[in-house]
């Protein structure tokens, strides 16, 4: 179950790779007259539903968690949730890949922190260390590192032209 679990883990991330890097591969995949976000959004939530079966197949659950577990998971969840509220879908699934005008934000909590959505996501994982070998968290983290490297470097001529 090791290895099944860690390429679910990662299962995402080739596939955020390609959207980020090959915008308009997705759009003429997509067709014309589709929210490209949404449907980014569709599959990730079954790309994160993936994960989430990977590591509970090799978790083991105690009750009660660490001290840390709830401070930790619930401002990353925090962090999440307001980056969502923040951007809205079309924000946080790569709408400004696909042609759309997304605002910049300069709210809490962008104004103090790089990359909060992933941050949040770090510390949400750390605070299940307790329960999820560490080598299963490791791999997602690095996934976000390098999700976090790829996503750096954003150049408008590289974006995708809706199909006419």
């Amino acid at each position: 179950m090791g290895i099944l679990a860690g390429l679910g883990v990662l299962v995402p991330f080739p596939f955020y790779y390609f959207l980020w890097t090959y915008p308009q591969s997705w759009v003429n995949l997509c067709g014309k007259g589709r929210d490209l976000s949404k449907v980014m959004a569709l599959i990730s939530h079954f790309f994160k539903l993936v994960q989430f079966i990977s590591l509970f197949s090799v978790c083991s659950f105690s009750w009660p968690p660490p001290l840390y577990f709830w401070p930790l998971f619930a401002f990353g969840q925090f962090l999440n949730f307001r980056v969502y509220q923040l951007l809205g879908e079309s924000g946080t699934y790569y709408g400004v890949r696909f042609e759309k005008n997304i605002p910049r934000v300069s709210e809490f909590p962008f104004r103090f922190i790089r990359d909060p959505q992933y941050v949040g996501s770090v510390m949400s994982l750390v605070a299940c260390l307790s329960w999820v070998p560490f080598q299963y968290v490791l791999l997602w983290f690095l996934g976000y590192l390098f999700m976090m490297h790829v996503e750096s470097t954003e150049h408008p001529a590289t974006r995708a032209k809706p199909l006419s």
